[in-house]
């Protein structure tokens, strides 16, 4: 899953700044139920990845089922606060 195809799909654009609260809301809904159902591995992390991203992700024992998966979802919590703050940081 490419993070243009997840916008597309739940936010009708691959221009998360056109996102308006009304589409933002309704598909965070839609992911939200999409993370509930889907039962491959990686799909789950990258709809719990977008989540994130939102500020809208389920707790990491509630989406993942293992603590392999939770594990890796620490790890891309960490790579995306490392990445921040190298940004506020100027580097």
């Amino acid at each position: 899953m490419q993070l243009d195809d997840l916008l597309r799909r739940y936010f009708a654009t691959d221009d998360p700044h056109s996102i308006g609260p009304a589409a933002l809301s309704a598909g965070i809904e839609h992911c939200l139920v999409d993370l509930g159902l889907e039962k491959d591995p990686g799909k789950r992390f990258a709809l719990w990845s977008l989540l994130f991203m939102l500020g809208a992700a389920p707790d990491l024992d509630v989406a993942f089922e293992n603590e392999e998966e939770r594990e890796a979802a620490r790890n891309f919590m960490e790579l995306l606060e490392a990445g921040e703050s190298n940004l506020r940081e100027g580097g």
